[in-house]
């Protein structure tokens, strides 16, 4: 598989612009061929308002971006030089990429070298389910089984235990754990600034660390630079 995936804790660094800690690794990562970024705004309620967030922060950059529903979404997609989903709820965004037919379109056109970036929700719909997202379930898609391109998931904005805190309430830790009582699905909780940028068969973890859970084993800490390649056997 030739994919070439950037994919986001988070898109927004406390104090910084949109995307910015990325912005220096996009014209690298989308190479000179791609002028257009395809942009799925689907988990949030506006779409022209988001849309036009990505346009404004993108521009900078002199890339031009079309919201996947300005027009026939599926046909945007099978024409996108490269494609970009948006945070928010992801089973919101999963239930309408469904509804519009688009997991197996993104799938094959990621498979065929298109560039793609997901930012929380929408790297949570680039792994192999979205069981492990810190959202609420506001809408009911028809699956949890995501895109697949990556064959782990993700735990975004993933946040440690507070040292002393009087929180009485479930650990991020804990809640993945929880996860593995019923499913040997890795998970990667990447921390806030952090992401990983994937290369046919090599992952780097970049901007921040992360901290690696599987099934039966103690939790693995990985640093920024760090070859996580491992995970995509």
């Amino acid at each position: 598989m030739s994919r070439r995936l950037l994919l986001l804790s988070n898109s927004t660094n406390h104090g910084a612009k949109y995307l910015e800690h990325v912005k220096s690794t996009l014209p690298n990562f989308l190479g000179s061929s791609v002028k257009t970024i395809t942009f799925v705004p689907y988990a949030i309620k506006d779409w022209d308002a988001y849309t036009d967030h990505v346009r404004k922060a993108l521009n900078e950059l002199e890339i031009q971006v079309k919201g996947v529903h300005e027009g026939n979404p599926l046909e945007n997609i099978k024409q996108a030089q490269a494609i970009f989903i948006g945070g928010g709820n992801t089973f919101r965004l999963l239930k309408k990429l469904y509804e519009e037919n688009l997991v197996t379109e993104i799938r094959q056109r990621v498979k065929d070298g298109v560039p793609y970036m997901g930012s929380s929700a929408g790297s949570n719909v680039a792994t192999i389910a979205i069981n492990t997202t810190n959202d609420m379930p506001i809408v009911y898609p028809p699956t949890f089984d995501a895109i697949g391109l990556v064959p782990f998931n993700i735990n975004p904005h993933y946040v440690d235990p507070v040292a002393g805190s009087t929180h009485m309430g479930e650990t991020r830790e804990v809640r993945i754990n929880e996860f593995h009582e019923e499913c040997s699905i890795p998970v990667l909780g990447i921390r806030e600034g952090a992401f990983v940028r994937v290369e046919g068969k090599k992952m780097t973890l970049l901007g921040n660390s992360a901290k690696l859970f599987e099934q039966g084993k103690k939790p693995t800490e990985y640093a920024d630079g760090d070859d996580l390649s491992f995970l995509l056997q």
